[in-house]
C-alpha cells in the first residue's frame, strides 16, 4: 500500500468515526441550549440583590461582578463537576452531591443550585431516553430521598453519560453560568442585549483564563474565592421586590 493509499484510509476511517459520533453531538449541544427547561434563567446568581444594595450602579460593575462570580463558579463549583464528569455514577452523585450540600452556607444559593439540578435531571432522565440510567437514578434517589439533587455534579453526571470530555464539561458548565448572568443583567435594565452581546465577547478570554485555572481539580480543593458575592447573594430573601429566585 502506497502513502498516499494510507493517507486516504485514515481519513476514511476518521470520518467514519466521526459520523458515528453526530448523533451523540447533537444530544451534547442540547444539553447547553438555553431553551432546554433547566431553570437556569429564573436565577441572577445573586446580581439581583448586588443591584439592589448598589453594589453594582453601572456597566463597569457589572463587569468586575460578572468576572468574580466566574471566579467563585470555578473555584468551587468546578471540582464537582470533573469529579462527577470523570466518574459518573451513582455513589459519585451520592458522595459529591452530600459534600457539596455541606459547603453552601448560603441558603439561597443552595436552595438555587438544588432547584437547577433537579430540573435537569428531571429534564435528561425524560429527553435522554438512549440512557436509561439517568431515569433509574432519578427515581431511585426521589424515592430514597439521600440525594439533593445539586447543579453542579448532576451536570457533571449528564455531560459524562453523554460522552463529553471532562475538558469540555467544565468549560460548558462555565459557559451556561456566563450566559446566565449576563441574561439576567439584561432582564434586569443592567444592560442592553447589544451590550450585553459584546460583554459576553469582552469576558470570554477571562473565563478561559478561570477555566483554565481551576479545571482538573479534586473537590478537596474547593473553595470560596469571592465569599462577598456569597453574602450578598444571602440577601436576596430580604429585598421588597423580586423578579428573580436567587
Amino acid at each position: 500500500m502506497t502513502t498516499m493509499e494510507i493517507d486516504m484510509e485514515r481519513n476514511n476511517n476518521r470520518k467514519r468515526s466521526a459520523s458515528t459520533n453526530l448523533p451523540q453531538q447533537w444530544s451534547q449541544w442540547q444539553l447547553l441550549d438555553s431553551i432546554l427547561p433547566t431553570g437556569g434563567f429564573a436565577h441572577s446568581l445573586g446580581l439581583e440583590a448586588a443591584i439592589q444594595t448598589r453594589v453594582i450602579s453601572g456597566p463597569e460593575d457589572l463587569h468586575t461582578f460578572v468576572v468574580h462570580v466566574l471566579e467563585n463558579t470555578g473555584s468551587l463549583l468546578l471540582p464537582f463537576v470533573y469529579t462527577a464528569s470523570k466518574e459518573p455514577s451513582a455513589d459519585t452523585l451520592c458522595k459529591l452531591d452530600r459534600m457539596l450540600d455541606a459547603m453552601l452556607t448560603n441558603e439561597v444559593g443552595r436552595k438555587a443550585s438544588v432547584a437547577q439540578g433537579s430540573a435537569l435531571m428531571r429534564v435528561a432522565a425524560s429527553v435522554f431516553s438512549e440512557i436509561p440510567l439517568l431515569k433509574m437514578m432519578r427515581e431511585n434517589f426521589l424515592s430514597s430521598g439521600v440525594v439533593s439533587f445539586h447543579h453542579a455534579p448532576i451536570f457533571g453526571l449528564v455531560c459524562g453519560l453523554l460522552g463529553l470530555e471532562s475538558e469540555t464539561c467544565q468549560r460548558a458548565f462555565m459557559f451556561i453560568t456566563l450566559r446566565d448572568i449576563i441574561s439576567a443583567a439584561t432582564r434586569l435594565n443592567v444592560i442592553g442585549p447589544l451590550g450585553a452581546a459584546v460583554l459576553q465577547h469582552q469576558i470570554a478570554h477571562a473565563a478561559e483564563a478561570i477555566t483554565e485555572k481551576w479545571s482538573n481539580r479534586g473537590v478537596e480543593e474547593a473553595c470560596q474565592t469571592v465569599p462577598l458575592l456569597d453574602t450578598v447573594q444571602g440577601c436576596h430573601g430580604y429585598l421588597f421586590s423580586r423578579l428573580f429566585c436567587s
